[in-house]
């Protein structure tokens, strides 16, 4: 496999401009975020643009993997979309509109498009696969976060 620098910057770009518009759209719903009840595990604040900005670098090597494995990835690379478009818009339905409930719900499905691009990316590329398990953890453990919020407030 030949490497190319410019594929794996653009792959790597990708995740991290939905992470970072996102971010910057929601960046007054972190105020309100602060004042919410939370459950006993929730971390600090600044956990978590750290731990995005991770998870979105691992995702964009993922990617890279799997579009310069040389095998069909079509499939794989739809759901790896929907499930970026899901995470983009979790943001919004949960810092800037509020609605709990409806954000938890939305984080399942996205949840389940995670888990299905991770065995789509395995089955192309094992390291790709491997590279989305932090992601799939870091959402199990948001949807905890999310509905313990809901519950809580």
């Amino acid at each position: 496999m030949k490497k190319s620098w410019k594929t794996l910057i653009l792959c790597i770009a990708l995740p991290l401009a939905v992470g970072g518009l996102s971010a910057l759209l929601t960046r007054d719903g972190m105020k309100t975020f602060e004042t919410l009840n939370k459950p006993a595990l929730a971390p600090p604040g600044w956990l978590f643009p750290v731990a995005w900005t991770i998870l979105y670098i691992l995702m964009g090597i993922a990617s890279y993997l799997v579009v310069t494995s040389g095998k069909p990835h079509k499939t794989a690379l739809i759901f790896y979309g929907l499930q970026l478009a899901f995470n983009f818009f979790w943001s919004i339905i949960f810092f800037n509109l509020g609605q709990y409930l409806f954000a938890f719900i939305w984080l399942v499905i996205m949840w389940l498009l995670i888990l299905i691009t991770t065995f789509l990316f395995h089955a192309i590329s094992e390291p790709a696969g491997y590279l989305m398990i932090p992601y799939l953890l870091w959402v199990t453990f948001a949807g905890y976060l999310n509905f313990s919020i809901y519950r809580l407030n």
